[in-house]
C-alpha cells in the first residue's frame, strides 16, 4: 500500500473525548480517494459511489501525524475500487481500515462514463509518452 498524504492532528480535529473525530478522518479519506481517482482516471468529475464498512482500530491524539494509504483493488468500466488504511506515522499503528471504496468517473451528463483504464499509471510515465 502506498501512503500518499499526511495530516497533522490539530485541536479543531478533536472530538469531545480529545481524540481524532471519526467524521474528520472520513472526510480526509474521501478527499484523498477522490484526488487519487481523478488523477488515475484523468477525469475531474469522479465521485464516491460506495464505502464499505469501516474499522476503527485505534485513536489518534492532538499532535499526532497520520498518513493515508490507498491501494487499487480493481478497475471497472467506469469505476475504480480502492482499499484504504490510515496509520500513525510515528508508531505505524493502524487507526482505521476501509476495505472497499468505489469511485466512479462521470460524463458531462452526470452518468457513469467508461474510462478505458486497466492499470495504475504514474504521472511521470504519462509525461514520457
Amino acid at each position: 500500500m502506498r501512503f500518499h498524504t499526511r495530516k497533522w492532528i490539530k485541536p479543531e480535529d478533536l472530538n469531545p473525548n480529545g481524540t481524532l473525530f471519526g467524521g474528520r478522518l472520513l472526510e480526509w479519506i474521501d478527499e484523498e480517494c477522490a484526488l487519487y481517482s481523478i488523477v488515475q482516471l484523468e477525469n475531474p468529475k469522479t465521485v464516491t459511489k460506495y464505502m464499505s464498512e469501516i474499522d476503527f482500530r485505534s485513536s489518534a491524539h492532538q499532535g499526532d501525524i497520520v498518513e493515508i494509504g490507498i491501494e487499487v483493488i480493481k478497475f471497472g468500466t467506469a469505476s475504480l475500487t480502492l482499499q484504504c488504511e490510515v496509520r500513525n506515522k510515528m508508531t505505524r499503528e493502524t487507526i482505521i481500515t476501509v476495505d472497499r471504496i468505489v469511485m466512479v468517473a462521470l460524463g458531462d451528463d452526470g452518468k457513469p462514463k467508461p474510462h478505458g483504464k486497466n492499470k495504475i499509471e504514474f504521472v511521470k510515465d504519462r509525461l514520457n509518452d
